[in-house]
């Protein structure tokens, strides 16, 4: 796998990967929710992070992550590459290379909330509503110093 900038021209190709993923990890949420969220992420949440692609070498599109202000916006990874070290890989790279060291993860996600966890961070808050105000509780996490 190789890590790339994102270019606008593969912001269709990710919303594909992130409705897919978001279907097969966040049960939790509506047709109704993932229909609303679709047009904001695809029209302004991809250009306000520090988006990066993993590639295969087939220069397919595995999975991404967006990072802004330290924070974890954003990581999707295609349903065919879950458990594959993709996120790990991604994750990895964002620290090292965006200063990636805080995530907001729902709570109804708790394999999310276990996969950050094995990778170094630890909850150090917890909010009732996600970010559009929606009763999605949030977990905040940071990286914990090693």
């Amino acid at each position: 796998m190789k890590i790339d900038t994102a270019t606008k021209a593969e912001y269709l190709e990710l919303i594909k990967i992130w409705e897919s993923s978001v279907r097969a990890t966040h049960d939790f949420l509506s047709d109704e929710n993932i229909s609303s969220l679709k047009p904001l992420i695809l029209e302004h949440y991809f250009d306000a992070v520090d988006l990066r692609v993993a590639k295969n070498d087939s220069k397919t599109i595995a999975g991404f992550i967006g990072v802004a202000d330290c924070n974890v916006e954003m990581l999707f990874i295609s349903p065919d590459y879950r458990n594959k070290g993709v996120g790990s890989l991604l994750l990895k790279n964002a620290i090292e290379n965006q200063s990636a060291n805080k995530v907001d993860v729902n709570e109804q996600n708790p394999d999310a909330v276990g996969f950050y966890k094995h990778l170094g961070f630890s909850v150090i808050g917890r909010s009732p509503l996600d970010g559009q105000g929606n009763p999605f509780p949030l977990i905040h996490m940071a990286l914990t110093d090693t």
